[in-house]
């Protein structure tokens, strides 16, 4: 009686041990119970899974890989999944993860089942599936590390000296997730150049590219092999996107039809921005219009001059127009422009008399005494159709783009900076860093441009008040995006990376 419960009149004997119980089907109590039957047998213990480490996704068979977090929901099913013929002839109760290492290369399973056993009775166990983490590279990742394994490609070229064009179509790529299917990124000297495993993530790219900028495609394809027994046919697809070679701050020379279809604007006009569309200015009468790619295409015309070819002038008087008389059939006029007529000076002939007349879309931003950067049209051979077409009276003498900032006081002022596409270059030199800097400048005095690209601060350069007026344009804060870096620990949250 000392090491036995008494017996009660609902009470039985253990069958093997004689340990009173309640009674059950079995006759036995559970230590003897769980001696006789393993219900766990013929379950695996262990299990492998297996990791790819380039893009972090998890084998799920036969091909298919998916994307997981550990301890996810999903990573769950996946090893389940791995014993699922097993589980079928018990009944799963309870299933979570057990915490290991996130660099230990191993997941634990503990699993709660059920099962039927002697005479009826229930049996509940609880075990631990211990699985072994295996690196194995993708074929996705394959590809991309072969970097020769290609399906399709996109050309993107455009015919001019300067990449503004480029850099703008680079940080809309970026913002639109659009390189995350491409194999590899080439830069060579007047485009880029996508390859993608399959024809339409090319035509997808293709797509995005005629909704961004004014331009034009076609595409060809070259037989790499095909099976006559199954009618199985391997191409090569290459496509080739041309971007109109006029960029932001080219003077160009619209043909006389053209400039008559747009409502009688001046056939000089200044670019002042490149979306899907080219924005075009008259100088002289503040009329804009947009020119999409279809229109450049059938009425083609050319900048009048090379960024290099911009001089700094001085302004010595300007007078603020209000209003002008339009000729009739006139187009809309610019709102965020200031209609003036200016003297202006080169400071390299500052020790003459020579100034220059004008009229300017800059008089919102201009005084007498400030720098501006311009063309002189009237001691240059322009070699374009249409200028030495052109009444010498309808020329202007200048044409001013914009107004000139010290350079070096608006790099390091600047406490934003952009991200930029991984993609292998031929080489770089000092001019496409100066390209650079044009393109970041004009993401300062353009807010238009700004709202279709993501900004991010840069925690490195202290913030700075933004009331200075008399200062370059800036970028305020509630216009940048802090750049978070998230990692994943074996809880699914921020930390350390599962493996390395």
């Amino acid at each position: 009686t000392d090491f036995f419960p008494p017996l009660t009149l609902c009470s039985s004997l253990c069958c093997e041990c004689g340990v009173p119980i309640p009674p059950n089907p079995a006759n036995m109590c559970v230590g003897c119970l769980r001696a006789q039957v393993d219900i766990t047998e013929g379950i695996p213990k262990q299990g492998t899974l297996h990791f790819c480490k380039q893009c972090e996704r998890y084998l799920q068979p036969p091909g298919t890989w998916i994307q997981c977090t550990l301890e996810s929901r999903e990573l769950l099913a996946l090893c389940l999944k791995k014993i699922k013929a097993s589980l079928s002839r018990v009944r799963l109760i309870d299933a979570g993860f057990i915490w290991t290492e996130p660099h230990s290369k191993r997941l634990k399973l503990k699993l709660t089942v059920q099962k039927e056993v002697i005479n009826g009775a229930v049996l509940q166990q609880i075990f631990v599936v211990e699985y072994i983490i295996q690196s194995q590279m993708c074929e996705d990742c394959h590809r991309i590390e072969a970097k020769d394994f290609w399906k399709a490609v996109v050309q993107v070229r455009q015919k001019t000296l300067h990449k503004k064009t480029f850099y703008y179509l680079e940080q809309l790529i970026l913002k639109h997730r659009l390189h995350q299917n491409t194999l590899r990124i080439k830069e060579i000297h007047d485009g880029l150049d996508f390859y993608y495993s399959s024809k339409q993530h090319a035509q997808k790219m293709v797509d995005f590219l005629q909704c961004t900028v004014p331009s034009r495609s076609k595409s060809s394809q070259r037989l790499i092999s095909h099976d006559i027994h199954s009618n199985v046919y391997n191409y090569k697809s290459t496509f080739s996107v041309e971007i109109v070679p006029i960029c932001k701050d080219n003077v160009v020379c619209l043909s006389p039809k053209l400039a008559q279809s747009l409502g009688n604007m001046s056939q000089i006009c200044v670019c002042i921005r490149v979306t899907s569309t080219i924005h075009l200015i008259d100088p002289s009468t503040l009329q804009i219009a947009e020119i999409d790619g279809n229109t450049y295409w059938r009425h083609p015309f050319n900048s009048l001059f090379h960024p290099k070819q911009l001089e700094e002038f001085i302004v010595m008087d300007i007078n603020r127009v209000q209003e002008k008389r339009r000729g009739a059939g006139a187009g809309a006029r610019s709102n965020r422009h200031t209609l003036a007529e200016a003297w202006v000076r080169k400071t390299s002939e500052l020790d003459t008399d020579r100034q220059y007349f004008c009229c300017t879309h800059l008089g919102h931003i201009l005084n007498p005494g400030d720098l501006v950067l311009g063309f002189d049209l009237a001691n240059c051979n322009l070699n374009d159709e249409f200028a030495n077409k052109m009444n010498p009276h309808h020329v202007p003498d200048v044409v001013l783009i914009k107004k000139s900032y010290d350079r070096t006081k608006r790099q390091r002022r600047r406490n934003w900076r952009l991200k930029e596409l991984e993609r292998d270059r031929e080489g770089t030199d000092t001019d496409d860093e100066r390209q650079y800097q044009d393109f970041l400048e004009d993401l300062e005095e353009d807010e238009a441009i700004r709202k279709n690209v993501n900004i991010y601060r840069n925690a490195d350069v202290p913030v700075e008040s933004d009331t200075d007026d008399d200062g370059p344009p800036r970028i305020s804060l509630a216009e940048m995006l802090e750049d978070l870096h998230i990692s994943q620990d074996a809880t699914g949250e921020e930390g350390a990376n599962m493996m390395t």
